[in-house]
């Protein structure tokens, strides 16, 4: 046995790696966490493309570009014109020939050449009884009809004209058969006979040597014949007046027989009934230099339909609209392999995507990412994170009063670098035994050595509360993104190491609310006025009272100081600037979660000087700490200050 080998053509490589999902994936949710639907997401990624994929658009761009192309080069006079050349050469050699000859036939042959109409098509007709004198010029002429004839069959039959290339008598003969043939066929069909299928069979047994593309059924045929029969319509509505009347009267003078131009005549209307939803009346400006017959502009005219038709399959605008409906094959043909390939490309990482399970059904129908699409998002996010914390970037400044971790109940002495909270009874305590014996006379002076802090222990378990701003202002200022991958990689580090850790997210703009990981990312930039800070840490005290035996930890992350709070009776009342009222409400919040032991981080984001005066007092209320991470930074903010205030991690290697 031999083999052979050659280059790939029938699609991609089979070899080729698959289509990298998780780079797809995360372009999809970068889309997503800045405010798209996930089908919007996806539409925009296969619209966009991959680094290793044009995309739909480069696709269109190139469709463009060809339709443009053919325009810009071509003209569609080529027969007219060829007409006109041959019939000068006739005339050229016809005089020369009678120039020759002294006699007075000679003469009088000028005399009729002399009285020809200035048209072409009408001189064309003139000289159909004429007795040529030259051999060449009566060779011209006869190459005129044939020329015609054959232009006129192409532009109704592809690839005709080269099949008619060297016509017989016979050929034409043979031609008109078929045609009158055709002609019967169809009006059997429209007609309704019952034996249509038969004979159809046998027209084709008969002159299927005229239909290379071997069409299985009547409608099959009718399909072909209509769809070229219609383009060399809008190739005629291309024209000017000048040129159709011209086209029209030379066409009988195809092969010298009129009958042709009547049987085409016929075909046409009869292709017009059965096929109306054709397109019989649209034109095409054509401003080239390159002369395109009869066939060619048929072909033109069929070439841009297709171009049409693809740009609608790739502009995926229609309801239902899949990848898969693109004609590859007419892709391949009107812009090449590889554009073909770049389509099959796409479809594949649709229906991988789709396959995979990275999208599925919401209970109102919409389209949503997985939670398995959701992990990989997350595991994205953490590892940036991780990346973040290993350079620890990001970070301008903190400010810090007391120590995480929870009181075990005893104390010792200070040591210097200490931060833990003062053992304040104790601490006076000391001061007064101190001073008792010193006999100072009652008063009391503390000294660093009566000082004594609260010894803390990192529980086994932490209650995480992730409290974000959602106001319109991180949309604005380009926050939302940030803000939604640092909570992804929260996620994803204590599903993944800390799975004991019980974490809740909780959004607040007007009013505040715990989501699911899923309806923060997939949520939208609303135009919404307020901050409720204070509502925010109501739900993370009652999610920290839920776990009593866990490590209280909130993590409020804010562009913003408080600008509504809540009523009695549960409605959020805005001001601004922030009212006496919210201030105090949003403080006495941090007061309780002090008294449970919270470990409270605030995150400001941006520079307004009340909001950091602000966030600086929450700080000092509730023994925590502020830090001012830029945007990039974040994400390792968050993570990292998380971490510090469970404990010393254990859970293996970064």
């Amino acid at each position: 046995m031999t083999y052979s080998y050659g280059p790939w053509h029938e699609g991609p490589d089979p070899l080729a790696p698959p289509a990298d999902l998780r780079d797809a994936l995360d372009e999809i949710g970068q889309d997503v966490m800045a405010g798209a639907s996930p089908r919007s997401a996806l539409e925009e990624l296969l619209r966009r493309g991959t680094a290793s994929t044009p995309g739909l658009d480069e696709l269109t761009r190139r469709l463009w570009q060809r339709r443009a192309e053919i325009q810009r080069r071509h003209r569609l006079d080529g027969t007219l014109r060829e007409v006109q050349r041959l019939l000068a050469d006739a005339l050229r050699s016809e005089r020369e020939a009678l120039a020759a000859d002294p006699g007075e036939e000679a003469r009088f042959r000028e005399a009729q050449l002399d009285l020809l109409p200035t048209g072409t098509a009408a001189a064309v007709a003139e000289l159909g009884e004429y007795e040529w004198t030259s051999p060449q010029a009566a060779e011209d002429y006869q190459r005129i009809r044939q020329l015609l004839g054959r232009e006129l069959l192409d532009s109704r039959f592809q690839g005709m004209k080269e099949a008619l290339a060297g016509t017989t008598g016979q050929d034409v003969e043979r031609v008109q058969a078929m045609l009158a043939d055709l002609n019967a066929l169809l009006s059997a069909h429209a007609r309704g006979f019952a034996d249509i299928e038969e004979r159809f069979a046998e027209f084709m047994r008969r002159h299927g040597e005229f239909f290379p593309e071997n069409p299985s059924s009547i409608d099959e045929l009718i399909d072909v014949l209509a769809a070229r029969a219609a383009a060399a319509q809008r190739m005629l509505n291309s024209m000017t007046p000048e040129q159709r009347a011209e086209l029209a009267e030379l066409s009988q003078q195809a092969f010298g027989d009129p009958r042709l131009a009547q049987q085409l005549s016929r075909l046409d209307e009869q292709l017009r009934g059965l096929r109306p939803g054709e397109d019989w009346t649209s034109a095409g400006r054509f401003r080239g230099e390159d002369p395109l017959g009869l066939g060619e502009g048929a072909q033109a005219m069929a070439d841009l339909a297709e171009l049409d038709a693809l740009a609608e399959q790739l502009s995926q605008s229609y309801p239902g609209a899949r990848l898969e409906d693109i004609d590859i094959e007419a892709l391949r043909r009107q812009l090449g392999e590889e554009s073909g390939v770049d389509a099959q490309r796409l479809a594949q990482l649709e229906r991988e995507l789709r396959a995979q399970g990275m999208f599925e059904r919401a209970q109102d129908g919409s389209l949503r990412l997985s939670p398995k699409a959701l992990r990989r998002l997350a595991e994205t996010a953490l590892k940036d994170v991780v990346r973040s914390l290993r350079g620890r970037t990001g970070e301008r400044d903190t400010s810090s009063a007391g120590a995480a971790g929870e009181p075990s109940g005893s104390s010792r002495p200070w040591r210097f670098g200490d931060t833990q909270p003062w053992d304040v009874p104790r601490t006076v305590r000391n001061a007064v035994l101190r001073t008792a014996s010193g006999g100072s006379g009652g008063a009391v002076r503390l000294d660093v050595a009566d000082v004594e802090v609260a010894e803390t222990e990192h529980r086994a378990r932490a209650a995480v509360a992730l409290c974000v701003d959602t106001s319109w202002s991180m949309v604005q200022e380009g926050r939302w993104l940030p803000m939604k991958r640092t909570a992804l990689a929260l996620r994803q580090l204590i599903a993944t190491r800390f799975r004991n850790d019980a974490l809740e997210l909780i959004t607040f703009g007007r009013y505040a609310a715990p989501v699911e990981l899923a309806e923060l990312v997939g949520m939208e930039g609303t135009w919404e006025q307020g901050t409720n800070a204070q509502h925010a840490l109501l739900l993370a005290a009652r999610h920290l009272r839920r776990h009593p035996d866990a490590q209280p930890v909130v993590l409020l992350v804010t562009d913003g100081e408080p600008t509504a709070h809540l009523e009695s009776d549960g409605t959020a009342v805005f001001d601004y600037p922030p009212a006496p009222r919210t201030l105090a409400k949003t403080l006495s919040e941090v007061d309780r979660l002090a008294k449970l032991g919270a470990a409270l981080t605030v995150f400001r984001l941006g520079e307004d000087p009340r909001l950091t005066e602000f966030v600086e007092l929450l700080a000092r209320r509730a023994g925590g700490r502020v830090v001012a991470p830029d945007l990039d930074g974040l994400g390792a903010a968050v993570v990292g200050d998380y971490l510090r205030s469970r404990g010393p991690f254990s859970g293996g290697s970064w």
